[in-house]
């Protein structure tokens, strides 16, 4: 019986995980199992702190605003700390692959140490600027009776910026490694955890919307020492060699046009809030609605987080081999990561337009509720997103900064005087809009790029098999929804949600695998099996 087992065993198609051809997509597809525990914990971990939020402080209108003034503290500290760290964190990433690659491990840890005192000496200057023009920023974002409370917020936002940008390059310098785990440890998990214990704690000595962005504050200065202690512990292992003549410069020419680029890229998910922000002085908008849409825009980013954390582990890939020229097999591994990303994402997606009404009122009620216009507008706009996979770190990893650069800024452009001009007809919906257009404008000309510069897509005809599952996942989620539709917010939620998942994955299984997909499926079953 041995015998025969070993027999079929070899007799069985390799599938897409085997040999020495298929190490790039076991360790893509170890990496995504990994991201898929992370992102769990850190979707609920940000989620819990929002929520925990907008109720701490009355829910309703009351939890609203007090959501809006902790949001512009939190995203501006985020978005600032993405140009502050001047590109360093790609700079790493992609650096430390090539060195690898190329047989000089003992330049890594000189080369991601230049790349932090890049980012520290940006990212303190531009905190201390910050902290000093909260108050002035803090009126145009608030009306007379939030300014205050917003610019305390962003005092706490300008403390928070180093700490933000330097976790950020040290987890990129192992991911350039092709370590996912440490971006899982501190990014995904441990900030938003901690954000949530250090709030508590902080309330403790003054409940305010400022102290809430102090704790957030408090959270990346502890994920900033945990990322420098893991880097270290994984860095040294080979003797020290010197960098080459010029590193310095080869780093901030590569990041001179990353830095404003990653400042528009986390704009863009934010520039038409802060739009939305201003225009409370002006009566367009209230403070309860801009709350309500910064609820919106954090539900809509969880569309792209498992996007994100793909990206990651792809993005040293992309740095190998196109540096030694493998484009058949980079083009390969893109089209299939693209493919698993998409089929990852449609569940959350069709949850997200089914029942957008349940979903907000996770963060204080019924008032939230009202945007669920907002909120499908967006997911519209992250589903374009997603769909044409990391064609931005592509770009990135490729060389081509200046072409990102250039895709960003128009993008960011675009945003703003889109939401310009909607926000005061339509509100927060004209806002959502803005954002949706632009994602869809800039994704497809980023896309445009890639395929100019590095002879790669992401869309071939096994994208088609995803349409199946899609649309038993869409069907059952609608009945559910009809049958419950009487029932409360979160029966609706949770039973959509599970009965909807049910359905999609035997069907994802059954009609959207590629055949060396399911080869590889059958041979992994049959090892649990024992056969």
């Amino acid at each position: 019986m041995e015998e025969e087992g070993q027999l079929e065993a070899a007799a069985r198609p390799p599938g897409v995980f085997s040999g020495t051809s298929g190490k790039d997509y076991r360790v893509l597809a170890a990496g995504t199992a990994q991201n898929i525990v992370g992102l769990a914990v850190f979707v609920v971990g940000t989620f819990a702190a929002n929520i925990l939020i907008a109720r701490a402080f009355g829910g309703g209108g009351a939890g609203a605003v007090a959501l809006g003034i902790v949001t512009i503290g939190t995203q501006f500290a985020f978005i600032v700390a993405a140009g502050t760290r001047f590109g360093m964190d790609m700079a790493a990433v992609r650096y430390v692959a090539i060195d690898v690659g190329a047989g000089h491990p003992g330049r890594i840890r000189p080369l991601v140490g230049k790349a932090i005192q890049i980012a520290a000496a940006i990212s303190i200057a531009v905190g201390i600027v910050v902290y000093l023009v909260a108050g002035p920023v803090g009126r145009a974002l608030g009306d007379a009776q939030t300014a205050g409370t917003t610019a305390a917020a962003l005092r706490a936002a300008a403390v928070a910026i180093p700490f933000v940008a330097l976790t950020y390059v040290w987890v990129a310098g192992s991911r350039g490694l092709k370590v996912m785990r440490h971006t899982l440890y501190v990014q995904w998990m441990a900030q938003p955890l901690l954000w949530i214990v250090l709030m508590l704690v902080f309330w403790q000595i003054d409940k305010t919307e400022a102290m809430a962005v102090w704790a957030y504050a408090g959270s990346w200065c502890l994920s900033a020492v945990a990322a420098r202690f893991l880097w270290s512990s994984i860095s040294g292992r080979d003797a020290r060699e010197e960098l080459e003549p010029g590193a310095a410069g080869a780093l901030v020419r590569y990041g001179a046009p990353r830095a404003p680029a990653a400042h528009h890229t986390q704009g863009l998910f934010w520039i038409d809030y802060f739009v939305a922000s201003h225009f409370i002085g002006a009566g367009y908008v209230t403070a309860e609605e801009v709350g309500v849409y910064s609820a919106c825009v954090r539900v809509a980013l969880a569309m792209v987080l498992f996007l994100t954390a793909v990206s990651y582990v792809f993005s040293p890939f992309v740095a190998d081999l196109h540096a030694r020229g493998e484009r058949d097999r980079l083009d390969a591994l893109f089209k299939a990561i693209t493919r698993w990303t998409v089929a990852g994402t449609i569940p959350l997606l069709l949850l997200m337009l089914i029942v957008p009404q349940a979903i907000l009122q996770v963060f204080g009620g019924g008032r939230f509720a009202t945007g669920s216009g907002a909120l499908r507008i967006l997911v519209i706009g992250q589903a374009i997103n997603v769909s044409v996979g990391a064609a931005g770190f592509v770009l990135i990893m490729a060389g081509r900064t200046g072409w990102d650069l250039v895709v960003y800024s128009v993008s960011a452009a675009l945003d703003l005087t889109l939401a310009w001009l909607l926000v005061p007809r339509f509100g927060i919906e004209g806002a959502a809009a803005a954002q949706a257009i632009t994602i869809a404008a800039s994704n497809f000309l980023r896309l445009a790029l890639v395929r100019r510069f590095v002879g790669i897509f992401p869309w071939d005809r096994t994208y088609a098999r995803l349409v199946v599952p899609a649309a038993v996942c869409a069907i059952v989620m609608v009945g559910v929804h009809v049958a419950v539709a009487d029932l409360k917010w979160y029966v609706q939620l949770v039973t959509v949600a599970v009965l909807g998942g049910i359905a999609y994955v035997p069907a994802l299984l059954a009609f959207g695998l590629a055949p060396g997909e399911k080869v590889a499926l059958r041979n992994g079953v049959a090892k649990l099996r024992g056969r």
